[in-house]
């Protein structure tokens, strides 16, 4: 988990931008169209053991010693999966944790905002929020992945303080998304996002949180996945 977190120079999402945002002439309105936000899921980051995951998954449980719990640890990287027993299956499960953050400065990456450096807030009208997935070589399908917003310090999904705020439905192995699709929004999630740009001199993180499991008879997962997220609105005073 903590591997995957810090590979985000390579999600599973972006906020892409398209241009350099002007200020109206009136100085009242502002294109705030985020740039670029770059997200991705690589299966490498979880250090699964190929052999030794296989062998976990046909484990015989919950009476069989080590516990799952315990044999997960032999399957993968340190603090990067976790093990449960399966009761439909009698079988032990993988669980990988998904956990991606960036951070988002609205002073900085929209400098037209300076202009109005001594206002506490903006009143930000939310245009769309889309996705793409630009690559993926994954062999397995995602799960459903949830984007949380989060104050700056908090960059963990599982945090009180991240609000769910909409969720990009399961992707299917090696497959790509060309044309930007709308976020599915939690009954909330539009206004907790307009909120935490409206205080713009704030800065914040947009988290993406999942846990792939894996089961007896599935392939360990290998490969990647890049994903990009668009955020588009308007700004006004």
């Amino acid at each position: 988990m903590t591997n995957l977190r810090n590979r985000l120079g390579a999600v599973v999402f972006v906020l892409m931008g398209t241009g350099c945002g002007l200020i109206d002439s009136d100085v009242t309105s502002f294109d705030l169209t985020l740039p670029d936000k770059k997200f991705t899921i690589d299966a490498s980051g979880w250090q699964v053991d190929q052999a030794a995951a296989m062998t976990f998954l046909n484990r015989s449980c919950p009476s069989m010693p080590p516990t799952c719990a315990e044999a997960a640890m032999l399957a993968c990287g340190p603090d990067e999966c976790t093990g449960s027993c399966n009761a439909s299956t009698q079988r032990c499960e993988l669980a990988l944790e998904v956990s991606l953050y960036q951070a988002i400065d609205l002073l900085m990456e929209k400098p037209e905002l300076k202009s109005i450096d001594d206002q506490p807030v903006i009143k930000v009208t939310l245009e769309s929020v889309t996705y793409e997935v630009t690559s993926n070589t994954l062999n397995v399908a995602t799960p459903v992945m949830t984007i949380y917003v989060a104050p700056i310090s908090v960059m963990e999904p599982t945090d009180p303080l991240a609000k769910a705020i909409g969720t990009i439905p399961a992707v299917a192995a090696n497959t790509t998304i060309s044309t930007p699709a709308p976020i599915t929004f939690t009954t909330t999630g539009k206004a907790d996002l307009i909120n935490a740009m409206n205080t713009f001199k704030t800065p914040f993180n947009i988290i993406v949180g999942s846990t792939l499991v894996v089961q007896q008879g599935q392939p360990v997962p290998a490969g990647k996945l890049d994903a990009v997220v668009h955020i588009k609105g308007q700004a006004g005073l």
